[in-house]
């Protein structure tokens, strides 16, 4: 008889249903949120999709800005819900510009529905948020904010901004697990969800995990993944130990030293840190050189950069996300692709880079 052995994911205990409601509300202060707190027993593009099957029916009109895949997702979503969406695509691997968002809302007589994504990992920029929310609380227009990479790393209250929708995944910037997700749902965008009964009987459903909120916040329908939410717990554990303040501030440093890391490397960032997340710096590679050879070079250090996606294709991303930001990654990532560079025949002043990424980390 072969034996395994014992293995602690073998028989995980459950996770005590009563701590349900003790995680969503540590979400909500995460959030600045006094709405309610749904979650959801997948990765965060389902929570995603959720948000949109939810909300999409014939007659509803929806405003997408698209700055990446997930922008473009989101709206055939709602094209597939019956919905009528118009666009706005981003210049590529750009942010959107906040006078494009006025002048398509100045142009339509009603939008029902606003959707944008926070920060964008498969190009390192930021989208005016404040703004844009601002805009469409003006006209009444109920907003869904993909905050799923932008959470932790950024500022976000979500009641003070106005958003009725925020999806969020603790797999990045708050460093836990991606098998599970949470949104954010105000009365607001709860009326519009439930207007004419909203679809049923999907795991897809907001409608349906409402009854979870109404229930009292007990067991969570279908059959809960244990190891995600006790993992849930500890990474919770760890932003309230450090101070989610304190966890937004890493992530600043972060990507600050990597910008003047890169600046004194001689290699230049994608866009100005107004406009750049804190969690992925994105630089443009020289014309000649492919983003491929580049990473492979500083994969052979041991350094992981990736190449940025869509239509950020062109860009080389350095991670500084959750855990990573911190000064010996940060180091690493602009060293390694300085001696990727290097090896590509371009030149490239690690010492000086390195002492800029010091620099900003001292006292």
């Amino acid at each position: 008889m072969f034996d395994l052995g014992w293995n602690p994911l073998h028989g995980a205990p459950s996770y005590p249903a009563e701590r349900y409601s003790t995680l969503a509300d540590r979400i909500g202060r995460i959030l600045h949120c006094r709405g309610d707190i749904l979650l959801v027993q997948a990765e965060a593009v389902v929570a995603l999709e959720a948000a949109a099957v939810s909300l999409a029916r014939p007659g509803l009109s929806a405003l997408n800005i698209v700055s990446s895949p997930y922008g473009g997702w989101f709206g055939q979503w709602l094209l597939r819900g019956g919905a009528t969406v118009r666009n706005i695509v981003a210049e590529p691997g750009l942010p959107i510009e906040i006078e494009a968002v006025a002048k398509a809302l100045d142009a339509s007589p009603h939008i029902d529905v606003l959707a944008v994504v926070h920060a964008e990992s498969a190009s390192g920029i930021l989208n005016p948020l404040p703004e844009i929310l601002a805009l469409a609380r003006s006209r009444g227009t109920v907003t869904v904010v993909d905050a799923v990479a932008s959470i932790g790393g950024h500022r976000l209250e979500v009641d003070a901004l106005g958003v009725d929708v925020a999806v969020i995944g603790p797999q990045k910037a708050l460093g836990g697990p991606a098998g599970v997700s949470a949104l954010s749902v105000s009365k607001r965008a709860w009326d519009l969800i439930l207007k004419d009964g909203g679809p049923r009987d999907s795991i897809l459903s907001l409608a349906d995990l409402k009854s979870w909120v109404e229930d009292g916040r007990r067991g969570l329908p279908g059959t809960p993944a244990p190891l995600e939410f006790f993992a849930l717990e500890a990474a919770l554990d760890r932003i309230e130990a450090e101070g989610l303040e304190d966890v937004i501030a890493r992530h600043v440093l972060a990507a600050s030293a990597t910008r003047a890391g890169l600046t004194a490397l001689g290699a230049g960032t994608w866009v100005p840190a107004a406009k750049a997340s804190n969690l992925v710096t994105a630089v443009p590679v020289p014309g000649e050189l492919a983003p491929a050879g580049l990473i492979a070079a500083a994969g052979r250090l041991g350094v992981d950069l990736a190449a940025g996606a869509g239509a950020a294709a062109h860009l080389v991303r350095l991670n500084h996300t959750g855990p990573r930001a911190a000064f010996q990654t940060v180091l690493s990532n602009v060293a390694a692709y300085g001696t990727a560079l290097r090896q590509a025949g371009h030149p490239a002043d690690i010492a000086a880079a390195s002492e800029a990424i010091s620099a900003a980390y001292s006292p």
